[in-house]
């Protein structure tokens, strides 16, 4: 096969995953758009770099992850700062055990409620946190994919994730409420 047709069938198929993490990065759809663009671009002027039977899923992540670091962040107002004491550990993900066995709880409970107030959570992280949420939960990518992507040790992904489900344990707690998800209890 030709260099075209391998990367339409081993890269493109990946475009839709790609743009929605796109989305999630960079908050906005042309930014998004452009993002996935590059990434293409890159991926196929390097496409003869890419080590057939490896990920090229992952590949194609770290390749976007890299350009949105350089370019997109580069752009992006000054970082949040985020008080990670008034966050309690348990705060909503002690509650998730009524909604039955899982091994992985964040993944049932986004999939029964995702919609915009869960996606506005998501946006509204910190970008660093948001990167290695969106590449787990939504992406379903291990700690350590994440962190070849992301170019971070195992470590900072799991502190980054750990922190990132506390963030969104606070912001979800009333849309849980809300929705019959959890019942209200004392905090």
């Amino acid at each position: 096969m030709s260099k075209k047709e391998t990367f339409e069938a081993e890269a493109m198929i990946h475009v839709d995953s790609l743009y929605r993490t796109a989305l999630r990065m960079t908050k906005n759809e042309g930014d998004a758009e452009d993002l996935v663009q590059e990434t293409l671009m890159k991926a196929y002027r390097f496409w003869d770099k890419f080590e057939e039977g490896s990920n090229c899923r992952a590949w194609l992540f770290k390749i976007m992850t890299n350009i949105f670091i350089n370019n997109y962040r580069a752009k992006s107002r000054a970082p949040q700062v985020v008080d990670l004491q008034d966050v309690d550990d348990d705060f909503l993900f002690g509650q998730l055990s009524a909604l039955g066995p899982s091994d992985n709880p964040e993944q049932h409970f986004f999939a029964k409620v995702f919609d915009d107030d869960v996606k506005g959570a998501i946006e509204e992280l910190p970008e660093d946190f948001r990167l290695v949420v969106v590449l787990s939960f939504l992406e379903g990518f291990s700690y350590q994919e994440i962190a070849d992507i992301a170019g971070l040790q195992i470590g900072t992904v799991k502190s980054r994730l750990h922190r990132g489900r506390k963030l969104l344990q606070k912001a979800l707690w009333d849309y849980a409420v809300k929705n019959g998800f959890i019942k209200e209890t004392a905090r």
